[in-house]
């Protein structure tokens, strides 16, 4: 139990329904059921900047804590604006949690990831602490830091769910992605693979925000008209917990091509819901996905992608082997209590160095 209050501070409003906001929601629960006092502070502007306002709120909100406060920092708020955590890292006990570099985020400009990585380095020299959601990502990021600076790993809760009623024999099959329809999650290549299967029976949903990257949506979507399959591609837009419950309930394949994830919440929701996977090697998700209970390709390989779909709508029994797989690895997995008692663990230790 924390007698100090712990200060997390996010960009935009904790409620937002991310992988990486969801992270910082469960965890805060879980602390003050613990019985820590944690304080949220919801950051306005543009992340991961620069942006004057971010840069500015950041600053504000650091300036107002009494010196040797714990202030928690999301890796989104904090990568891209170094400034306020080296004016302040000195008299406070800065934590920051990344989870996943904000270089690594697909279709950025050579130049702007080069920026972008320049400016965490300095952001994550200024913490005491680093707390990363996967073993991928704390390699990734000890070069970055000091011998002395502590890294540890908190990977996310995963909950028992009820398991889909019948992903090997829905007709035609439900092929579900979840996750914000941006560049790199990939749907854009799904779409492109899905085109070259029109002769099979599916139906596909992509549930996650439209809202992020309308210019992305818009080129899915006109890729779906061109190939002739917008009847049979739903753009569920962002889900409530009911009608997402709903989705996995009614899925035969969960299927997310991304480029890049630090950890990939979404994969172990689908899992604990016995859904047979199709992903990518990209990032942490071979670390996250067990071979036995996925399909892994390389990320961007739209051949591959084509090819696995195509063997997966086949094969029923290939996919409930998979399915079968996947729930077994999910009881391996950390829930959210010990999840939330594993990141007080690492906040306890910073305190007692």
């Amino acid at each position: 139990m924390s007698l100090a209050p712990l200060h997390l501070v996010v960009p935009g409003a904790l409620e937002q329904r991310t992988g990486g906001y969801i992270y910082d929601r469960r965890i805060c629960a879980g602390l003050r059921r613990m019985g820590w006092s944690v304080r949220v502070h919801e950051l306005p502007g543009r992340f991961p900047g620069p942006d004057r306002e971010a840069e500015q709120a950041l600053d504000h909100t650091l300036r107002q804590l009494p010196d040797g406060s714990t202030a928690l920092i999301d890796g989104l708020a904090l990568g891209g604006l170094p400034l306020p955590a080296e004016a302040h890292g000195g008299r406070l006990v800065l934590i920051g949690l990344v989870h996943h570099p904000l270089s690594e985020e697909t279709a950025l400009p050579p130049a702007r990831a080069a920026e972008l990585c320049e400016l965490e380095q300095r952001a994550l020299a200024a913490c005491q602490m680093v707390i990363v959601t996967s073993p991928f990502t704390a390699a990734l990021l000890r070069p970055w830091l000091q011998a002395s600076t502590p890294v540890r790993v908190v990977v996310p809760g995963t909950e028992p769910a009820p398991r889909a009623r019948a992903p090997q024999s829905a007709v035609p099959p439900l092929l579900l992605c979840v996750g914000s329809v941006v560049p790199r999650k990939g749907q854009d290549l799904l779409v492109q693979a899905l085109g070259r299967l029109p002769d099979r029976a599916w139906e596909c949903v992509l549930a996650g925000s439209t809202e992020r990257d309308p210019a992305f949506v818009q080129a899915v979507r006109a890729d779906a008209g061109h190939l002739g399959i917008t009847d049979r591609v739903c753009f569920a837009g962002e889900s409530s917990d009911e009608e997402l419950e709903a989705l996995y309930q009614s899925a035969s394949l969960f299927v997310l091509p991304s480029w890049y994830e630090g950890y990939g919440m979404a994969f172990t929701e689908a899992m604990a819901h016995g859904l047979p996977i199709l992903a990518t090697t990209g990032g942490a998700i071979p670390h996250t996905v067990p071979s036995q209970a996925a399909w892994l390709i390389p990320p961007g390989d739209v051949d591959a992608l084509a090819a696995a779909l195509g063997r997966l709508l086949d094969e029923p029994g290939l996919r409930q082997d998979l399915a079968q797989a996947a729930l077994a690895h999910t009881r391996t997995l950390p829930d959210w209590h010990q999840a939330s008692a594993a990141f007080a663990a690492a906040v306890n230790e910073l305190a007692a160095r």
